[in-house]
């Protein structure tokens, strides 16, 4: 019995961590209470300056002589401006950032989510297909990472509890378990 308490008593602290480390980035804070954090709402609404907070993964990187401009392919984004890497892309937007950013670290592939002022519209190729993409002038952005993870379930822990000083060598049966992707 103290063993499913001590195990319960884990898996909520676990939660707990993991629910303290979900929280947004503070160069992607806003206290705008009309703050656009959706794709097809800014797209809509391109006719006046907004703020927005988006995200995605880069496509492109290009420096400019006094710029960076980066190609995002959108991903919805939550609360904690993550992108979600379980849904369907929709649509790409570009982003400015002043001076230079170095295209190793906002590599092709990588998740991002950016903070910036709506500034309109511009053409583009994506690759021979000419796309019209709604451009952000950044404020913040912030780069995420992949993080795999495996998380082992071991049943017969559960029917055959152990309690002494040789508790590894009693340890049989079959373990099953699954990998999780987590954006951090």
């Amino acid at each position: 019995m103290i063993q499913i308490f001590s195990r319960c008593l884990l898996v909520i602290s676990t939660l707990l961590f993991v629910s303290a480390c979900s929280s947004l980035p503070d160069n992607l804070k806003s206290d705008n209470p009309s703050l656009i954090t959706d794709y097809q709402t800014w797209q809509q609404s391109q006719s006046e300056p907004q703020q927005v907070r988006l995200g995605g993964m880069i496509a492109n990187v290009t420096n400019l002589e006094d710029k960076t401009r980066i190609e995002v392919v959108n991903l919805p984004i939550g609360s904690s401006a993550k992108p979600d890497i379980s849904q369907e892309p929709s649509g790409r937007f570009v982003v400015y950032v002043d001076g230079f950013a170095d295209p190793v670290t906002l590599s092709q592939g990588r998740l991002i989510s950016v903070m910036g002022e709506s500034q309109g519209r511009e053409q583009s190729k994506v690759g021979e297909y000419t796309y019209d993409f709604p451009v952000m002038k950044a404020s913040g952005y912030h780069l995420w990472r992949i993080e795999e993870r495996v998380i082992v379930y071991d049943f017969d822990s559960y029917l055959h509890p152990c309690s002494g000083l040789y508790c590894r060598d009693e340890r049989y049966g079959t373990r099953q378990g699954k990998v999780i992707q987590e954006v951090r």
